[in-house]
């Protein structure tokens, strides 16, 4: 039996006549740019995530990275950023113009809050909080932070929507949140796509404008800004896939529930936040043997992931920060034992027991 990590064609097979008949219409009203399908999607993800605007970016990057800039956010700044993320998050930061400065995760695999307090200082202008895997952070304990302390707050939502904190949406709690629509997130497009939600009116339209060379009218700039937008085919695309998001979320989280039932007391099983409802963009064990773990999965025919094997201190790219081993050691020591299993909603009962079972047997055989 071979088992993917995650089967996007399965989800197409799934919805093909909503999927086709979403980018026909696209195509035979060329509303390839702009234009009613990419409003109807902001308008519907907006009023989903129960934000009061949506604007459609180029990507995921992007729309961290233009939230950054209309927030003011630039040279001599620093951004308060988990060490445990994908580089996205870090490196919008200093696309931006400021300095990420790094925090260590959780038992939840998300920021510290306990953390934060030590690593703010005079130059910190806001703190960006990632919902890693779809499990929420601690936006209460964040925000009062981030209140007391007079900081913006981005949420990273890329891998979390849908997901709830306090029977909110994550991207509600913050000045704004970002989402990203890669094709293997929950809510996925057929190519590139983000977006940015926020209640601010003022925040909202500049970020409209920024995403589009700073443009009030076809010729007429009001400040220099960037090209990066949602086009119509990919908004159309999710807008046929809004409509099965929460069915898709319960799948997930019947999925991880399996996992959790079998998997328990034998490997590290996810640790879930009190209160929160996960979107399980990715279930995620520690295994003590990951490696080898890994490398049996694959002889079964089962796909797996590492998200993330190298914590951002350690990569190349931050070395200039001068970060030493250790310097966050829970993020380190996960990043030794974390692997992903296979998670998406199309999977069945019994492949979900298969990789289970391989995982119990491996366990068992190396103790």
């Amino acid at each position: 039996m071979k088992i993917p990590l995650v089967d996007l064609k399965k989800q197409y097979l799934s919805i093909k006549e909503e999927i086709v008949a979403a980018i026909k219409s696209v195509i035979e009203e060329s509303a390839f740019i702009k234009g009613k399908y990419v409003e109807n999607f902001e308008k519907n993800f907006a009023a989903y995530i129960g934000a009061k605007h949506c604007i459609g970016v180029g990507n995921g990057t992007d729309a961290i990275f233009i939230t950054l800039k209309c927030l003011g956010v630039g040279a001599g700044d620093e951004v308060i950023v988990p060490v445990n993320t994908f580089i996205a998050t870090a490196e919008a930061v200093t696309l931006a113009g400021a300095t990420p400065i790094f925090v260590d995760c959780n038992e939840y695999y998300n920021i510290d809050p306990s953390e934060i307090e030590a690593a703010i200082t005079p130059r910190t202008k806001a703190i960006i909080p990632v919902h890693l895997y779809g499990q929420p952070a601690d936006m209460d304990e964040i925000m009062r932070i981030a209140n007391s302390r007079g900081l913006m707050v981005i949420e990273d939502a890329a891998q979390a929507h849908g997901a709830e904190y306090a029977d909110k949406k994550v991207g509600t709690f913050g000045t704004a949140a970002t989402f990203s629509f890669y094709p293997a997130k929950n809510l996925g497009a057929y190519g590139d796509g983000g977006a940015v939600v926020t209640n601010d009116d003022k925040l909202a339209e500049k970020i409209r404008m920024f995403a589009n060379h700073g443009r009030v009218g076809k010729y007429s700039h009001k400040f220099e800004g960037v090209n990066s937008r949602l086009d119509g085919l990919q908004a159309a695309i999710l807008d046929a896939k809004l409509k099965h998001i929460d069915e898709w979320m319960e799948k997930r989280n019947s999925i991880a529930r399996i996992y959790d039932d079998k998997l328990g007391g034998v490997v590290a099983i996810p640790k879930v936040l009190p209160g929160i409802r996960h979107a399980y963009h990715l279930y995620v064990i520690e295994a003590l043997e990951r490696d080898r773990l890994q490398a049996s999965l694959k002889e079964s025919g089962i796909e797996s992931g590492i998200h993330y094997p190298i914590p951002l201190h350690l990569q190349g790219a931050y070395a200039r920060l001068g970060h030493k081993r250790w310097a966050f050691p829970v993020a380190e020591r996960v990043a030794e034992r974390i692997i992903s299993l296979p998670m998406f909603p199309e999977l069945t009962a019994e492949e979900v027991s298969v990789v289970a079972d391989v995982v119990k047997n491996f366990t068992t055989a190396t103790k």
